[in-house]
């Protein structure tokens, strides 16, 4: 019996103090329906609080006029303490949303810890001032940071997606408060603690978990100068509506249907093996899963039996076990989404060749088999929306032509990755499909590159340089004539 945690305050400002609301959030297990834990429920006074103390601590406090160096050693600290207390946090974080343990470790914890570390690595070869011959003049060009950071996470890799907001933000000397996801807020508290510990300012950052309405709230306040939101298409667009009221800056990392081509003389066994795991990756519930395979038709039947073994042979159970590899979903509604996508795909044509239901096994818990389904054409609902769950559909094709075609064919642009015996050529295939990421016959994220979506999955990058960007304002300085900045033309 899993203890039931409670938290009676809110992070706000670097310290826990009261609510000023009443309302609380009950953390329910999605593997045996029972509450696990209790937070207070945010409410927009709570966030009138914390923007307030970000907004001081930006505008006089020590933060952002500390040195680079300084912040790194903070920032450093924060890193290495996820690295010591990596298990506690993937146990709760599984607790919470049903990643499996075994692979919430590396997802859920020591891949947030990477992040943080990747962007200090970012944030010390990153340009901040730079002279430039202007046409009128020479310049200096110079990079701030932007100010106020709202940065608000989903709850299926929460501190993973809240270290590729705050490690940014707090690097570049923003300051920010981060809004949690309403399944996923206990994490929160032991990133706080570790924040505290490592010697967080005052006010340079607040936790706050609440609901869909005090996110909105949060992004529409006068006093924040930039969003940075993970989640679905609708509420990524229902952030940059709210958000250019002020004009305030957004990132949005939104969703995914992303293709995985299978080239005809790709190798069956490796390539079955390597696109499994990242079709059905957190229970499916990633933006980021391979969620559309595509296979020549001359090999069509080969690679259905493959992937529909490999789809039935996943271990399906109490996402805490050791040898789970795919756990309960989230909660109900996502239980029950992917079972109507079930039912949609079958209504339109499309076959199951592998799962297809609630597993036998489990008795209880939002659990839906890792699913497979076969004759399916681009046009369906099963291989244009985006599901969300453990539900894959394997799609064929005649030519590379037309593989192309299916893998653009569609209104996000997040991921994918084509398998292939030849490398060049699967890089010239990479080349040529419209989407923010791609591999040639792996599957990653590197913290050190561009992060984001073309189309409707989203606007902006996270990770690398070009992410770290993203919260730091460009300002030119046009110098006087004549004038020589020391050292220049030495």
């Amino acid at each position: 019996m899993t203890e039931l945690v409670e938290h009676q305050q809110l992070f706000i400002a670097g310290k826990l103090v009261d609510p000023l609301g009443s309302e609380v959030i009950e953390v329910v297990s999605p593997h045996t329906e029972q509450v696990i834990g209790r937070v207070p429920h945010a409410s927009e006074a709570d966030v009138d609080r914390a923007v307030a103390a970000a907004r001081r601590a930006f505008d006089e406090g020590p933060w952002p006029r500390m040195s680079l160096d300084e912040r790194i050693a903070v920032v450093t600290r924060i890193k290495d303490a996820i690295a010591v207390r990596h298990e506690e946090i993937a146990r709760v974080i599984t607790l919470q949303n049903g990643t499996p343990y075994t692979a919430g470790v590396m997802m859920q914890a020591l891949a947030a810890m990477m992040v943080w570390d990747a962007t200090i690595k970012v944030a010390q070869e990153f340009p901040v001032e730079s002279h430039r011959t202007g046409v009128l003049g020479n310049l200096l060009v110079r990079r701030e940071p932007v100010g106020v950071v709202a940065a608000i996470v989903p709850w299926n890799v929460p501190q993973f997606t809240a270290a590729a907001k705050l490690a940014p933000a707090l690097l570049s000397g923003c300051t920010a408060v981060l809004k949690t996801s309403p399944e996923t807020p206990l994490d929160g508290y032991l990133l706080a603690e570790i924040c505290t510990e490592a010697g967080l300012p005052e006010g340079v950052l607040s936790i706050l978990p609440a609901q869909r309405e005090v996110s909105e709230y949060l992004v529409s306040h006068p006093d924040v100068d930039k969003v940075s939101f993970t989640g679905s298409v609708a509420a990524g667009k229902r952030v940059m509506e709210v958000a250019s009221r002020n004009l305030t800056r957004v990132t949005l990392e939104l969703g995914g249907k992303s293709a995985a081509v299978i080239l005809p003389d790709a190798d069956l066994a490796s390539t079955v093996s390597g696109i499994t795991p990242f079709a059905w990756m957190l229970n499916g519930q990633a933006c980021v899963a391979q969620s559309r395979i595509l296979a020549p038709r001359s090999r069509y039947d080969e690679f259905a039996e493959a992937f529909a073994a490999a789809a039935s042979a996943l271990k399906v159970g109490d996402p805490m076990d050791p040898a789970t590899e795919v756990g309960p979903l989230v909660a109900q509604r996502q239980q029950q989404r992917s079972l109507d996508y079930i039912r949609i795909g079958q209504e339109e044509g499309a076959k199951i060749l592998a799962g297809g239901g609630r597993p036998a096994s489990q008795d209880r818990g939002w659990y839906v088999e890792p699913t497979l389904f076969g004759a399916v054409d681009n046009s369906m609902r099963l291989a244009r929306e985006e599901i969300f769950g453990p539900v894959i559909c394997l799609l064929p094709y005649d030519d590379e032509a037309e593989a192309l075609r299916i893998a653009n064919d569609s209104e996000y642009g997040l991921s994918g990755s084509v398998w292939t015996a030849d490398v060049e050529h699967g890089i010239e295939v990479a080349r040529q499909v419209r989407t923010g990421t791609y591999s040639v016959n792996t599957f990653s994220m590197d913290m050190m590159g561009p992060f984001g979506g073309y189309k409707n999955s989203g606007v902006g990058r996270e990770f690398g340089p070009e992410g770290y960007g993203e919260y730091l304002e460009h300002k030119m300085i046009h110098l006087p004539a004549g004038y020589e900045a020391p050292g220049a033309g030495s």
